[in-house]
């Protein structure tokens, strides 16, 4: 019964039926026009026949046409003949005679009228008169035209009945099929649900249900790539933020067991202050990536001049960028275009440059590019010339709170890198991070098309 509720069986079992009707019209198409076309054979050769036989009487007289017709009698798959007198006598032929033969088309029938034994069963005959009541009457087989059609309704039925044993078998074997792939979605639908996130559906093939397949796995790689990273987010936040929680807790304690004037209490006050600010700048930064990774945003992309981001950002940072002893230089190509969003671009390469700025030392040059790209989109990188990364930190760059030893010195939350790699998730570009040789180089290379 599993097998009969399945929508290929159901399926098989439609295109029998379609079949079947489709055969059932074309047969029964095939079958009258065939009928019709026996028919008006058999009506042209039996008129034909006449006419030779009237002309023949007319030059040759009875006998003359009595002895052609016992001739032609004797000749293979020949018509029958009657050539009746007025008085009824059978002068030549074979067909019984009859009182009520009258000239014209008539059918005889054996069993109803009384036919030679030797005779077909069933006659179609034309009967005409040759003049003071002799009349002369050819017939021919009736029972062909019934083989023929008995011939095409037995094709037919085997043609029909071997369309449905086929079409019910092909059901069968498909929806065993079908069950079978079901099936394996359904255990690992059931493994996933119990906890495994790294169980994946079977394919092994280019079936529909095998792009399926690769398309819900690439949805379980994402789910469970997000389920890792909110884990990892998890553990971050326990981690980074009780450092500032403890200190937190500990300038309020430590003002009140400890102050004993109003300036003890207004430092302890502030220092709290400043400690809170900072984690309510880290949830944002957690909240702000939360919402661009959620990829709402991309409903209103629009089309982004690049270079002016570039300008008017490099512009934004520079008198600060001097203050420090830095040096922010742009090489942008004029007029490079993305489509994206314009806040969260901004955003990005800001972070990018605070970066920079913040943890290199006096005197590092930063080199914010912009290029059309060859074989990719545009490429928008920011690269200094300071003391750079180690190697076996560059992968982990992008990842939330994650901060190099070097860094921990400096202030900072670990998040501005983790924003960088989400808004370019969610242009479908990709950041690359690399050695420069001195410095570091982070390169945010966005699609060749729209996103």
């Amino acid at each position: 019964m599993r097998l009969i509720r399945t929508a290929s069986f159901r399926f098989a079992a439609l295109y029998v039926l379609l079949f079947v009707v489709s055969a059932g019209i074309l047969g029964g198409a095939v079958f009258l026009t065939a009928r019709r076309s026996l028919q008006q054979q058999l009506t042209t050769s039996v008129t034909a026949d006449m006419a030779f036989l009237q002309s023949e009487y007319a030059r040759g007289g009875l006998q003359h046409l009595r002895s052609l017709i016992q001739t032609r009698e004797r000749e293979p798959d020949a018509p029958d003949y009657i050539l009746q007198a007025p008085s009824g006598q059978v002068l030549a032929g074979e067909i019984i005679p009859r009182s009520d033969l009258h000239p014209g088309w008539t059918e005889l029938d054996a069993a109803e009228e009384g036919l030679n034994q030797e005779t077909p069963e069933h006659l179609r005959a034309l009967v005409v008169d040759l003049g003071g009541g002799l009349l002369l009457g050819v017939g021919d087989d009736l029972s062909r035209i019934s083989e023929v059609e008995e011939a095409i309704a037995s094709a037919f039925a085997w043609v029909v009945g071997l369309a449905v044993i086929l079409g019910i078998g092909g059901g069968v074997l498909l929806s065993q099929a079908f069950l079978a792939r079901v099936d394996a979605i359904g255990r690992a639908a059931e493994a996933i649900i119990a906890g495994d996130l790294s169980h994946r559906i079977p394919t092994g093939g280019d079936s529909d249900f095998d792009r399926l397949a690769g398309t819900l796995n690439r949805m379980l790689d994402r789910i469970n790539a997000l389920m890792e990273t909110l884990q990892q987010v998890s553990s971050d936040i326990a981690h980074d933020l009780r450092t500032p929680l403890s200190r937190l807790y500990q300038k309020l304690d430590g003002a009140r067991e400890n102050a004993r004037s109003l300036a003890d209490y207004e430092a302890a006050i502030h220092g709290a202050l400043r400690d809170a600010e900072a984690l309510m700048e880290t949830f944002s930064a957690l909240l702000r990536i939360a919402q661009v990774e959620g990829a709402a945003r991309r409903a209103a992309f629009r089309d982004v001049d690049l270079s002016a981001v570039v300008d008017a950002v490099a512009d934004a940072y520079r008198p600060d960028a001097e203050d420090a002893g830095h040096v922010i230089l742009v090489e942008a190509t004029a007029s490079v275009t993305v489509h994206g969003d314009k806040d969260l671009l901004t955003q990005a390469l800001a972070n990018l440059i605070e970066n920079g700025l913040r943890h290199t030392p006096a005197g590092t040059v930063l080199r914010v590019t912009l290029s059309a790209g060859s074989g990719t989109g545009p490429v928008l990188a920011v690269a200094d010339n300071g003391p750079g990364v180690a190697p076996d930190d560059l992968p982990r760059l992008t990842q939330r709170f994650y901060r190099t030893e070097r860094s921990r010195t400096t202030a900072g939350n670990g998040l501005g890198l983790s924003l960088v790699a989400a808004v370019m998730e969610l242009h479908r570009g990709r950041v690359d991070l690399e050695a420069a040789h001195p410095g570091l180089a982070v390169r945010l290379i966005f699609p060749a098309e729209k996103p």
